[in-house]
């Protein structure tokens, strides 16, 4: 995803109401110590349904190695991107996970930093999605959006902006030997207000 190297977005999807419904596992369940531990404010700006706010918690409990992220370039560039999601699914221990206030937590399978000439950090996470029942019995369109994608922006003092894309479709560009992410929606949600507790 955008931090692997040659990105090119093709924009950003927001269903935050995916993650509303989320039935994976308590984010405190066995988890390690935060490393990085934000919470935000996401407005719904897809179109679909309302807009509203979301408060979210966002947690990174170790950031992915080298070697993690070679692998996953690998099984694109050998495999093909069709086989990048199980290739997600299969990285252990998680690297974190995200939640509403009134909702379990989903794991984060891959997250990674940079930093910023500012000072601050740019912090971009990747991982599956979770699905509706509904998605997965109907093979719906939006199933095959298959990837949850986050980048957010942080400055010196801990506090900054970024987008979520609840539901993403990965590409691979061979010719430009880059990543593309097309969204489901037409315009991301919004992370306001984000801010690092730690």
């Amino acid at each position: 995803m955008p931090c692997w190297n040659g990105i090119s977005k093709a924009g950003w999807l927001p269903v935050l109401a995916a993650l509303a419904v989320v039935t994976g596992f308590p984010g405190s369940s066995g988890a390690a110590d935060p490393v990085l531990q934000l919470s935000a404010v996401a407005v719904n700006m897809s179109g679909v349904g309302r807009l509203r706010t979301q408060s979210l918690q966002i947690a990174i409990e170790r950031w992915s190695t080298d070697a993690e992220r070679n692998a996953l370039l690998d099984t694109i560039v050998e495999k093909g991107v069709d086989h990048l999601l199980d290739a997600v699914k299969k990285i252990t221990p998680r690297a974190g996970y995200i939640r509403t206030t009134t909702s379990l937590g989903w794991a984060i399978q891959f997250a990674r930093y940079e930093d910023l000439p500012n000072g601050g950090k740019r912090v971009i996470f990747a991982t599956d999605r979770p699905m509706s029942l509904y998605e997965l019995q109907n093979s719906t369109r939006s199933a095959d959006y298959d990837f949850m994608v986050c980048e957010m922006r942080l400055g010196p003092d801990g506090k900054g902006e970024g987008k979520l894309v609840p539901a993403a479709k990965v590409s691979y560009d061979k010719e430009k030997r880059q990543l593309e992410i097309e969204n489901y929606g037409n315009e991301p949600v919004r992370l306001t207000q984000v801010t690092a507790t730690k």
